[in-house]
């Protein structure tokens, strides 16, 4: 899985040739959202290299990242005779990834995909690993499959047409990968914190390309998910919660921020963190427009939501703690009462 940095979509032709990917059909699919954006402009630049380029496109939205949807794109897909030898290109954030990425791999039990984040939150996390899925009666991502995309190509130009709440949104995985595993990344990241939310070209792309890396290095080391790479989703038990529990009108990445400063708030609480680090991962989401309160919520709602995570093992939460900025650790034995005093910090007011 080779991974692209740029900010435009001119590189396209030379990734696809180094894949060995050089005729057949290609299907640019984003959603009603992206796709009047960038559509035009990626198929401009792969007309050279592709004798057909079909444009699909699925409603935007969350409510719509489901089986209906992506039955649409087979039937697109049939209607067009696509076979093994043909390429999805998944055009947008983390849903188009999830729901494309998905149907590459059930479609004829598997066809090639690339993934083209055109989000902060896709560039940095959802587009890397092959994680592929589609949420179900309520439950995020819970029908899915792992097929790794061919390439990652991420044209950080993208970002400058993203709303600021979807950019905090891609924050909080940013962050996110910081505090699990790079001390330094960290460090540079308060420390160029304006450039950053000026949207700096060059500071955002050092951003993303460092970001990534943290999670491309863990995704190889652990493919399947079967030992480390369960690290990524520190946050993402209660965020997911938070997230079902808001029926998914809270941004993912600012669930996943209130679920990092959870996940602080036990480790403090186990006196594996300082109250100074705890201050400064909660300053620090503040820093970068992410709320760290999920406001009024029902804690036993929010206990229940857990239960049902995709990430429990044999009945227990594999939960994610850290005992230091730049260090996470795998933690199986979370209490529920632990969780209702986390679930209690980070409602109100988020004053932890």
């Amino acid at each position: 899985m080779k991974l692209y940095f740029e900010n435009n979509f001119n590189g396209l032709p030379a990734a696809f040739t180094e894949a060995g990917i050089r005729s057949g059909r290609i299907a640019v699919v984003g959603d009603t959202n992206t796709l009047p954006l960038y559509g035009e402009p990626a198929a401009d630049v792969l007309k050279g290299i592709f004798r057909e380029v079909h444009l699909f496109a699925f409603p935007a939205g969350e409510e719509h990242k489901n089986l209906s949807s992506v039955e649409s794109l087979y039937a697109f897909l049939l209607d067009r005779h696509f076979d093994r030898k043909d390429v999805i290109l998944a055009l947008g954030g983390g849903v188009v990834g999830d729901m494309a990425g998905f149907a590459a791999a059930t479609y004829l039990r598997g066809i090639r995909v690339v993934q083209c984040p055109t989000t902060l939150l896709a560039q940095v996390d959802s587009s890397i690993g092959g994680k592929t899925g589609v949420d179900f009666m309520g439950y995020k991502n819970m029908i899915g499959a792992f097929h790794m995309p061919e390439f990652v190509y991420m044209n950080t130009g993208t970002l400058a047409t993203l709303p600021e709440e979807q950019f905090s949104s891609g924050m909080g995985e940013v962050l996110k990968s910081a505090v699990l595993g790079d001390a330094d990344f960290w460090k540079w990241l308060l420390a160029n914190a304006g450039a950053i939310k000026d949207k700096d070209p060059d500071a955002v792309l050092t951003m993303v390309r460092r970001t990534a890396g943290i999670k491309e290095a863990i995704v190889l080391r652990d493919p399947k998910e079967q030992g480390e790479r369960a690290l990524l989703n520190l946050g993402h038990t209660i965020g997911h919660a938070v997230e079902k529990y808001r029926d998914f009108s809270m941004p993912h990445g600012h669930c996943v921020a209130v679920g990092t400063a959870a996940s602080g708030y036990i480790s403090a609480g186990r006196g594996l963190l300082s109250r100074k680090e705890l201050d400064e991962v909660i300053r620090a989401e503040r820093l970068f427009d992410l709320p760290v309160s999920a406001g009024t919520i029902d804690t036993e709602a929010i206990l229940g939501f857990t239960k049902s995570d995709k990430k429990m093992s044999a009945g227990r939460i594999r939960f994610i703690l850290f005992d230091r900025i730049g260090h996470a650790f795998i933690a199986d034995d979370v209490t529920d009462d632990e969780l209702r005093r986390a679930i209690s910090a980070i409602s109100g007011d988020g004053s932890l």
